[in-house]
């Protein structure tokens, strides 16, 4: 069932673009990460799949440090970053993450939104963060929104900007949750292919979705989430034609009952 616009194998690189080490998380009496292991290399995209409250929109959080961990490491580019000192904010600069809400500020135009960060967080002149903007609106189809306001675009054109404002912050990882969750399935298509095209630029993403065909389409490695843990993972032929594990087999078996694969 590999799509052909599967990807095939990522290029090597010396370090890995992100190593997650042994990372548990628990909100009270409930473990929702427990003992997660997973090596994303550069340019590669990974596709974090499971059902509802398997731990992957949590994983993603801890990733980005939104969430402490209660046990683990998170190496980013070679760098620990959960090591004691460690300044948050500046790790933060390098990993972009969309949510499925698309959290854009209302009272501000789409170019306000897309270059508040890199002139606050970067330091850029107003000047060169606008250029940097209006080239990545132009690039996604976005040129002729800069000046309206977040109300007047449609789901899908507000998660494209999100997307674009995460990318004009020139991040290394890109971490996206479920961005396609909150629209209706007719806007679900422009912002797949906003990813398909970061994912054909070489962008490094880790994606958690319910898009088990783009899953199949985009991803180098798909790994199927349960209880907190990595079940399996492997190349999107594999984890969608012949899954080993059993509860994988009836995860994507009712996907495709419910026709979504």
């Amino acid at each position: 069932m590999g799509g052909e616009g599967s990807r095939g194998a990522a290029p090597a690189a010396t370090t890995p673009a992100l190593v997650v080490e042994g990372v548990h998380k628990s909100f009270g009496q409930l473990e929702v990460l427990a003992g997660i292991d997973l090596t994303v290399a550069q340019h590669e995209v990974v596709c974090l799949i499971g059902a509802s409250g398997s731990g992957k929109s949590t994983l993603l959080r801890c990733v980005n440090l939104l969430e402490p961990l209660d046990a683990g490491r998170i190496v980013v580019a070679g760098e620990d970053i959960c090591a004691p000192g460690v300044d948050v904010n500046r790790v933060r600069r390098r990993i972009g993450i969309v949510f499925q809400a698309f959290n854009l500020f209302p009272h501000m135009s789409v170019l306000d939104n897309v270059t508040l960060a890199p002139r606050k967080v970067l330091h850029l002149a107003p000047a060169e963060a606008t250029t940097r903007a209006l080239a990545l609106l132009e690039r996604f189809g976005l040129a002729d929104k800069q000046r309206e306001f977040p109300d007047r675009l449609s789901g899908g054109q507000q998660q494209r900007v999100a997307i674009v404002r995460a990318l004009a912050m020139e991040p290394g990882l890109l971490l996206l949750d479920e961005v396609t969750s909150a629209l209706d399935p007719e806007l679900v298509a422009e912002v797949l292919a906003v990813i398909r095209e970061l994912a054909r630029g070489g962008m490094t993403m880790l994606i958690a979705t319910h898009e088990m065909g783009f899953a199949r389409d985009i991803a180098n490695r798909v790994c199927f989430l349960d209880a907190g843990r990595i079940l399996e993972d492997g190349p999107p032929e594999q984890m969608f034609r012949a899954p080993r594990a059993e509860r994988t087999q009836r995860f994507l078996q009712r996907v495709m009952e419910a026709g979504r694969l």
